[in-house]
């Protein structure tokens, strides 16, 4: 029903004005400025139960960095916005091909 489609919509806007400072359009802007796609993979498949694309936010500043799919989102969590802990496991990547 469309009630509850409403509720859904409603519930979205204000989760992203209370978490990220976004209104439903400044994230549909910026999903369009990023071409629909998850920032760090490229991909439109936003996976994990997501409806969309999930807002990432520098966890210091609160700052939104950019729309991310779930897999991407969970990678820079668990290695816990550690842009040296990223290079070290590429690096390890790297040297362990071939």
């Amino acid at each position: 029903p469309a009630e509850a489609g409403d509720r859904k919509n409603v519930h979205r806007r204000s989760t992203l004005w209370r978490k990220y400072g976004l209104t439903l359009e400044a994230y549909d802007a910026l999903l369009e400025t990023q071409g629909g796609i998850c920032a760090i993979c490229a991909s439109t498949d936003v996976r994990a139960g997501h409806s969309s694309m999930v807002v990432d936010h520098d966890h210091e500043s609160g700052g939104v960095r950019g729309l991310l799919c779930s897999p991407c989102n969970a990678a820079l969590g668990h290695f816990r916005d550690d842009p040296d802990l990223l290079t070290a496991a590429a690096l390890y990547l790297h040297r362990s091909k071939g």
